[in-house]
């Protein structure tokens, strides 16, 4: 079984950076669109980006927008997530996705692939 691994998060205090990563656990597995998710306490899951599995269109949350940055890189099967000027609303547990298709969607139903999630804690 595929699962998908997070590294990157971390305790920052507001208008800090980090950047989260995610990788494939089996190397030869070729994931088409990934997306990072997130679910703070008490919430539902929210997805906060996602990019295509070809010519890496990416689409994101509106509260995000102008501070996260999704990319990939293909021959590594990894998708990162720049996250810049945070803000205490950004903590949650960040989950990484992935599907077989290469079509991006925003619905965390599409997502046969998941992390175990990497905590993210924003002070303010």
């Amino acid at each position: 079984q595929v699962q998908l691994v997070e590294t990157g998060g971390g305790l920052v205090q507001a208008g800090d950076s980090l950047r989260l990563s995610c990788a494939p656990s089996v190397r030869t597995f070729s994931p088409g669109a990934m997306g990072w998710f997130r679910q703070a306490p008490g919430k539902e899951r929210e997805v906060v980006a996602a990019i295509s599995g070809i010519g890496g269109r990416t689409y994101y949350v509106d509260s995000v927008k102008g501070r996260f940055t999704i990319s990939r890189d293909g021959a590594k099967n990894t998708v990162y997530l720049q996250m810049n000027s945070l803000k205490s609303e950004d903590t949650a547990v960040y989950y990484c996705a992935a599907r077989s298709s290469r079509l991006a969607t925003l619905d965390s139903n599409d997502y046969g692939y998941w992390g175990q999630g990497t905590q993210v804690t924003v002070s303010s």
